[in-house]
Order: C-alpha cells, then sequence, then structure tokens
C-alpha cells in the first residue's frame, strides 16, 4: 500500500477531522499485507491512527484505517452503543467492537451496514438506512443522509477539501508524515 493510497483514500482521517476511513487494497500474497499493516502500524500509530485488515480474500483486504480514541467517542454514544448491542457487539471497547465488525464480514452474506458508526458517520443516518435504505433520503454524499441534511453538507464539503488539499499538497512534496495531525 502507497502513501498516495492513504492519501487519496484516507486524507480526511489523517487530518484528524473523521474518525475512520476503509478501502480495498490488492495483496496477492497474505504475508505481505500483514507486514505492510506491520510497517504502516509502526509509522502511524505514535501519532494516534491504526491501519487494520478488516477482511481478506481473493488477493484483496479490506482495510480500516482509524484513530482510536475518536472511535472509542463515537462508539460511547447512546444510539450508536444501542444499535451495536441490537446486533451482538460486544461493545466495551472499541477494540471488541472492531473484532465483532470482522466477524461479522466473515460470517454474513450481507455487508454489516453499521460500518457506518466505525466511520464516524452520524448514528441517526446509519440507523434510519439500516431501516430504510433507499426511501426517505434527503441527500447522498460520503453516506445517505436522513437526519441534519445543512450539516451533512457541509462535512462532505470538508473531506472533499481536505482530500483535494492532501493529495494537492503530496504530489507537489511535502512529506507523508508532515499530513498526518497527531492526536
Amino acid at each position: 500500500m502507497s502513501e498516495e493510497t492513504l492519501i487519496r483514500h484516507c486524507a480526511p482521517t489523517l487530518a484528524g477531522i473523521k474518525t475512520g476511513n476503509l478501502f480495498r487494497c490488492a495483496y496477492p500474497d497474505r504475508r505481505e499485507m500483514i507486514e505492510d499493516v506491520r510497517r504502516w502500524n509502526t509509522a502511524l500509530s505514535p501519532k494516534g491512527l491504526r491501519l487494520i485488515p478488516l477482511q481478506y480474500n481473493k488477493g484483496s483486504a479490506m482495510i480500516y484505517l482509524f484513530r482510536p480514541a475518536r472511535l472509542q467517542a463515537d462508539l460511547n454514544d447512546h444510539m450508536a452503543c444501542a444499535l451495536l448491542q441490537a446486533r451482538g457487539y460486544a461493545t466495551q471497547t472499541c477494540s471488541r467492537c472492531i473484532v465483532s465488525l470482522m466477524d461479522r464480514l466473515r460470517q454474513s452474506a450481507e455487508f454489516p451496514h453499521e460500518i457506518g458508526l466505525f466511520l464516524g458517520y452520524p448514528p441517526e443516518d446509519v440507523s434510519a438506512f439500516m431501516e430504510h435504505r433507499d426511501t426517505g433520503c434527503k441527500c447522498v454524499g460520503f453516506w445517505k443522509v436522513y437526519g441534519d441534511e445543512t450539516a451533512a453538507r457541509k462535512t462532505f464539503d470538508r473531506y472533499k477539501k481536505c482530500s483535494d488539499a492532501y493529495y494537492r499538497q503530496w504530489k507537489k512534496g511535502k512529506p507523508f508524515d508532515r499530513l498526518i495531525i497527531t492526536s
């Protein structure tokens, strides 16, 4: 996984304005993926970030980059916690929630839409999407919005501007580690 991949898919998380990002990355060899994840975590962990493979199959990994402290705060939200508990998640810590998410990805034929909670999406929007799917949606950006459309559009704009700025700065030669906001 390259710096460019992380910047293109995870700039808002690197900037500290988003809890986490999720993306797929090709890895023909599982051992190569594990070594790459270890290498990245050595660089990212001191800055308050963690990178983990949520799933690996057929030469591709679903990679999750997140800020553990921010994720814990998000999952402590009453509505988020209730949504996860209703789906059998162990909600004592964010680490246990991630393990539960990995189990769901492995065992369920349907994609676990509660994953939005791990990405910093508003719990009310995650809940409404799980209940209604495409009906009643006010707008679509990084997620489907059922609640506060104005706030969501502002957030979408911040994420887009951040992603564009980070990529532009990196292309101009700014070192990757200087693009990461430490939390």
